[in-house]
């Protein structure tokens, strides 16, 4: 089991070229990635997250890229042409305005004007900073792994401690429920009782009375479905990947918990039931930060 939250570090060095890459990753339902990486390597974006994608299935990632290059690499130079005629054409308008201003405008002039001409690297990425950036990134996933991987030991004690709890209160509600009926026979007994003065009871009105409230107020089906979702729970906790199937799990926990409290016409029932209820959503929030 995998917590969605983690940080790893990564640090790759070879022929020159120092590559570190950071990927910190949160709670989201699907995966979402954004990557911030020197532009050099805006080429393989796609191609590290498709490395990404075969060591996450849920959680937004940060994934920042550092590179040091201290190789003798050519650089070329990049003539901004749109930039350099809105600059002279500013610099005639102007000699044209105040004829009495010296025109010193020249080659070298228009050249030191900002964002005329930019250094650029030669190339795109080469084979050598690709392959320390894979390296890089490779060791940050498996440390992020490693970090998600205990994370996720520690969710899955809390998840099963609770889970415990609850069986422990399904355990009672089923002790309790037999007596529901007989203490609902006692109390209408008692009521007709009071209505009716010293007359009789018709024993089979009672009991058809008895046996209605029984029906609707029969929660085994409910209470055999918990059993079995506490029993698919812990199953489910052997697995690496768990979020999405726990969750539906948990609203299935909270469906038979909200039929149990509204089918109930028991005070104790009603109060083991929003016990449940508060423990399952405890679960809930915990499923939450789970891969």
């Amino acid at each position: 089991m995998y917590s969605m939250t983690g940080y790893g570090r990564g640090e790759c060095k070879k022929d020159g070229v120092e590559i570190t890459v950071e990927v910190k990753t949160v709670n989201n339902r699907y995966l979402d990635v954004s990557i911030k990486c020197p532009r050099i390597f805006t080429e393989c974006e796609e191609e590290l997250r498709g490395i990404i994608r075969g060591k996450l299935t849920r959680g937004h990632a940060d994934v920042y890229v550092s590179l040091s290059d201290k190789r003798k690499r050519p650089k070329i130079l990049c003539l901004d042409e749109d930039a350099a005629r809105a600059y002279v054409e500013a610099a005639l308008k102007i000699k044209s305005q105040f004829p009495e201003i010296t025109n010193d405008l020249s080659v070298t002039s228009v050249l030191r004007f900002p964002d005329v001409v930019k250094t650029e690297d030669a190339s795109a990425a080469d084979d050598v900073l690709v392959e320390t950036l894979k390296e890089a990134l490779a060791e940050a996933l498996e440390n992020l792994n490693r970090m998600r991987e205990r994370e996720g030991k520690k969710l899955e004690e809390d998840m099963l401690g609770r889970v415990r709890t609850i069986e422990g209160l399904v355990a009672d509600v089923e002790k309790r429920a037999p007596t529901v009926a007989a203490n609902y026979r006692a109390k209408l007994e008692e009521k007709i009782k009071k209505i009716l003065g010293g007359v009789d009871i018709d024993e089979s009105r009672l009991l058809t009375e008895v046996a209605v409230f029984s029906d609707k107020s029969n929660i085994d089906e409910e209470l055999t479905r918990l059993h079995s979702h506490v029993v698919q729970f812990r199953e489910i906790c052997k697995e690496k990947l768990v979020g999405r199937k726990l969750d539906f799990l948990v609203q299935e926990f909270n469906r038979e918990t909200n039929t149990i409290c509204s089918k109930s016409n028991d005070v104790e029932v009603t109060r083991l039931g929003l016990t449940m209820k508060n423990e399952i959503e405890k679960v809930r929030e915990q499923v939450q930060n789970v891969e």
